[in-house]
Formats: C-alpha cells, sequence, structure tokens
C-alpha cells in the first residue's frame, strides 16, 4: 500500500473552514484554484461543483510560505 504524506493528526477542510481560516472569502479561494495560486486541494467529484477539500497542513504550510519579515 502506497504511503501518504498526511499526518495522522491531519484533518481535512472544507472551503469555508480555510477562509476562515485565512481569513478571506470563499470566493478569493475558488478564485486562486482557478489561477492555480491557492493552497494545495483534492477535488472529491467530478464537474464544476464538485466538492473541494484541503488538509489543514498543506494550508498552513502554504500561509507560512508567505509570511514576510519586516
Amino acid at each position: 500500500m502506497p504511503q501518504s504524506d498526511c499526518q495522522p493528526d491531519d484533518g481535512w477542510l472544507s472551503p469555508k473552514e480555510v477562509a476562515a481560516l485565512a481569513k478571506v472569502a470563499v470566493q478569493t479561494l475558488a478564485n486562486w484554484r482557478a489561477m492555480k495560486s491557492g493552497p494545495r486541494y483534492t477535488k472529491l467529484s467530478s464537474g464544476r461543483t464538485g466538492r473541494i477539500r484541503y488538509r489543514r497542513s498543506d494550508v498552513l504550510a502554504w500561509l507560512d510560505e508567505r509570511q514576510v519579515a519586516a
């Protein structure tokens, strides 16, 4: 069985939960997905309205990468 890079306590978040965590609008996440510039995500079902989930660790890593030193 292939090993996943998912941590044992690494939960899955909905776009609404990620938006709250990042303090952005849900539509902003959708725009980032379309531009391929946001955090990594998984699409669980096909089509335009397919369910999207984010790994908590991916979101936190993506946010950390954008931290700017003062």
